[in-house]
């Protein structure tokens, strides 16, 4: 057997979630932002029902905003953060057996264009805290750049993943060795482009989503403004072609703020122990998006959270959060 890691709905232990602390990152959305994630985490948490929660925030000051916004089984983490997305920057856990042991990657401020102080050394301190075995790489990946099932099976974008404001001396079979190495690789799905106007250069997690064993959720157009219909259509075909099977979403359609198309998705949805938490935006989409999503996790309760200050500040709710499987 080798370490691999596993699909999202295997049991955690806890997960990790950050919460705002640069008022600049948010502009007009700061305190609505921290609404938002606090309520991810309460539905997380579901008063004990769901799993335990361990919320990341900056400062002292910090703790204290957010012990006024989440409910007392949420703990807080206080460890020095730019920014709260934590998927990228806190480690990647493996499995191997009843073998644990965390994955801490190079960062670098999504290809240099968000470098925050923090955020480079977040996944080692985190790491720190838990005791378990680290390995360390040098190469710069961030963990919303891919998704598994958890066979060995990942989805990625080359528009990511083969940027060369990450690593310009790799090419795909480079990478796909590194990840073999480091989470378990053993086929990849290579989609194309991610989303329009998505800051980090088109991460999988708000794209595509495994939601079985070989099953691929996407997004599909259901209106003739969606900005993002063909990245759709070339996803699909891909997927199919690689012998995955594709679970069409309907998607948020156009979303604008301030005249300009924002990257709202379905797909950076969380599948927490006893809940799923998918992004909603009052949009006319959102309840379809929830009920299609329910029977492949049954058991779970389907929540949808508003995550439009979220997505104001570049991410959601998968974008925030790292778990930590249970062995």
């Amino acid at each position: 057997m080798t370490f691999r890691m596993p699909a999202e709905w295997a049991p955690h232990d806890w997960t990790w979630i950050g919460f705002p602390t640069n008022a600049d990152e948010w502009p007009g959305a700061f305190d609505a932002a921290r609404t938002q994630i606090a309520a991810f985490a309460n539905a997380l948490h579901a008063d004990g029902r769901g799993e335990e929660v361990r919320l990341v925030v900056a400062n002292e000051g910090d703790a204290d905003a957010a012990r006024a916004l989440v409910a007392p089984g949420v703990s807080i983490v206080v460890q020095p953060l730019g920014d709260v997305w934590l998927r990228d920057t806190a480690p990647i856990t493996v499995l191997n057996g009843k073998a644990r042991a965390l994955v801490d990657f190079g960062f670098n401020g999504w290809g240099g264009k968000y470098q925050m102080a923090g955020d480079e050394d977040i996944g080692a301190r985190l790491a720190a805290t838990t005791g378990l075995p680290t390995s360390t790489q040098q190469w710069v990946f961030e963990g919303g750049a891919v998704d598994t099932d958890g066979t060995g099976l990942f989805v990625t974008t080359e528009q990511c993943l083969l940027h060369p404001n990450r690593n310009p001396d790799l090419d795909r079979g480079k990478i796909e060795t590194l990840l073999a190495g480091s989470l378990g690789l053993s086929d990849m799905l290579w989609l194309g482009d991610g989303l329009l106007n998505d800051h980090t250069d088109g991460h999988v997690d708000n794209l595509a989503r495994f939601v079985g064993e070989g099953l691929l959720a996407l997004p599909i157009a259901t209106t003739e403004d969606d900005p993002n219909a063909a990245i759709y259509a070339d996803a699909r075909a891909r997927a199919i072609a690689h012998g995955v099977e594709v679970i069409d979403i309907p998607s948020p359609g156009l979303v604008l703020v301030d005249g300009e198309a924002v990257p709202a998705s379905y797909m950076n949805f969380y599948v927490g122990n006893a809940a799923v938490i998918v992004p909603i935006y009052g949009q006319p989409n959102d309840q379809a998006a929830l009920d299609t999503l329910a029977p492949f996790f049954p058991g779970r309760d389907i929540v949808g959270l508003r995550s439009d200050a979220i997505l104001s500040g570049g991410g959601s709710f998968h974008c925030c959060s790292q778990q930590m499987p249970s062995v």
